[in-house]
Formats: structure tokens, C-alpha cells, sequence
């Protein structure tokens, strides 16, 4: 009786690890079919021409490399000024007993605690006030706040993971304290900050409802420009060739922070 009860458990996890993979490569396995259809119509179930018409097409646009441009300018302003902002705040936190740090560390959850367009339609009537909306600094600034889940608790993480005897050891032998953070703590600490860095870049690179609310029409990136391609060209392509093209950044950035995620790092952060 427990072999077959644990055979049916067996099959169940199977069955519902089959529904999942279906449920999530479905739909990226249709966006990539489309990107590399030429020819695909309805009963068809498979595209009566495959080839690169569209991709040819897609980047000989001008529209798709100045957005391109401005969300690759969007994720490098954010994330310089997310790390300069906040790498100093984590080390901070992790590092030191002041008043209120609990709740201040926490604190930054706020902005994940709620829904995030009603906040971000709040923000932009503060926006519009100060002349930011249609503005890249607008942009940057609504974007910044997304980053701070990475650029606070995986540094805090970090650097509280770092050996502390290491440090005291070189401490003892007359290095100054510069010394001991470039010497000792940056390079135990600098994976995971780096894999924060990486993933603060790709999301800010992929965010769309603060560059769309706050920065149109003047300010259009990437993925605003994919939606725009998904409602209003009559073909699909278009739309399907920058998602996969969106795709890439993603990709790489998930396997360069694979390790800090199994390791538990990401978890250490909310710990801490």
C-alpha cells in the first residue's frame, strides 16, 4: 500500500512538472516560431515558410536601434547610480548598529509591498509637478526605485558573508582599513555584488510601465517598443523578433548569477 501511494505521489509531481514546463515554453516556443516564420497562416499548426525576412526587416528599422540606444543609456545611468547610491548603504547595514536600522532596512521592501502601477500613477502626479514626465531623468528616477531589492539585500548579504577573522587578521598586521576592504572584503564580497549589478542592469533594461508612463511618448525603450509593435503592426513578426532579441540580456544574466542564487545568498539577504 505505501509503494503504491508513493508511486501515485511519483506520477502526480511528474504530471504537474510536464503541465509547468508546457505552461511557461509554450508560449516562448510560439514567440520564437513566429520570429522565424515567413509565411504563417491560419489552419497551418507549422509556418508554410521559415527564414529571416523579418529579422532583416526589423533591424534595418530606425525606431529599433534608437530605442535600443536609449534602453541600454536607461540601464547604464540606473544601474551607475543605484550602485553609487546604494553599495555604500548595504555595506552600512550590514556592517553597522545604528537607530532604526531594522526598519529602515526593511523599509525598502515598500515599494514591492503594493501594487506596483497604482504606485507608480502616484508618482507620476508628483512627476508631473516637477516637469519630469516625458523627460529621461524622469525615466531614470522611477527606475532607480526598482532597483533597490538587488543593490540593498544582496550586498548586505555579501558582505555579511564576508570572513571577519580574515579581516581582524590583517588589521592585526598594520593594514589600514582601505587596505583591508580592497584587499579582503571586496573580493570575497564581489561576485555576488557583481551578479547584483547584472540583474539590477537587466531589470532596469526590461522595465516597462515606469518608461511608459512617465517616459512617453518622448521616451521609448526597447520593450515599450515591443508592446507598440504587438497592438498596432499588422505583423506579428516584428513584435516576435524583439522578444526573442529581449531575450538575450536575460539569459546571460541568469547564468551569471545562478551561482549566487543556488548558493543562497539572495535568501541570506532577507535574513539579514
Amino acid at each position: 500500500m505505501a509503494a503504491l501511494t508513493t508511486r501515485r505521489i511519483d506520477w502526480t509531481g511528474i504530471a504537474f512538472a510536464a503541465v509547468l514546463t508546457i505552461v511557461i515554453l509554450g508560449p516562448l516556443l510560439v514567440v520564437g516560431t513566429w520570429a522565424f516564420s515567413n509565411v504563417w497562416r491560419f489552419p497551418a499548426v507549422i509556418p508554410q515558410e521559415f527564414g529571416l525576412r523579418y529579422w532583416f526587416a526589423t533591424l534595418s528599422r530606425a525606431d529599433v536601434w534608437s530605442s535600443l540606444t536609449m534602453s541600454l543609456s536607461l540601464a547604464t545611468v540606473v544601474t551607475l547610480l543605484s550602485a553609487l547610491v546604494c553599495l555604500p548603504a548595504a555595506y552600512a547595514f550590514a556592517r553597522l548598529d545604528f537607530p532604526g536600522r531594522d526598519v529602515l532596512f526593511f523599509s525598502f521592501l515598500v515599494g514591492h509591498a503594493f501594487p506596483k502601477f497604482g504606485l507608480l500613477v502616484a508618482i507620476a502626479a508628483i512627476f508631473l509637478q516637477l516637469n519630469l514626465i516625458g523627460t529621461f531623468w524622469g525615466v531614470v528616477l522611477i527606475q532607480l526605485v526598482g532597483t533597490l531589492l538587488f543593490m540593498i539585500w544582496i550586498p548586505v548579504a555579501a558582505f555579511q558573508s564576508v570572513d571577519r577573522r580574515m579581516e581582524e587578521a590583517a588589521r592585526d598586521v598594520g593594514a589600514s582599513p582601505l587596505r583591508v576592504f580592497w584587499s579582503i572584503t571586496l573580493p570575497q564580497a564581489g561576485p555576488t555584488i557583481a551578479a547584483a549589478i547584472l540583474l539590477s542592469f537587466v531589470g532596469t533594461f526590461y522595465e516597462t510601465e515606469g518608461a511608459w508612463l512617465i517616459g512617453a511618448p518622448q521616451v521609448r525603450t526597447l520593450p515599450v517598443l515591443m508592446i507598440s509593435f504587438i497592438n498596432n503592426q499588422p505583423v506579428i513578426q516584428y513584435g516576435a523578433v524583439l522578444s526573442v532579441l529581449l531575450w538575450v540580456p536575460s539569459f546571460i544574466a541568469l547564468l551569471f548569477a545562478r551561482r549566487v542564487i543556488n548558493s543562497g545568498a539572495f535568501a541570506r539577504g532577507f535574513g539579514g
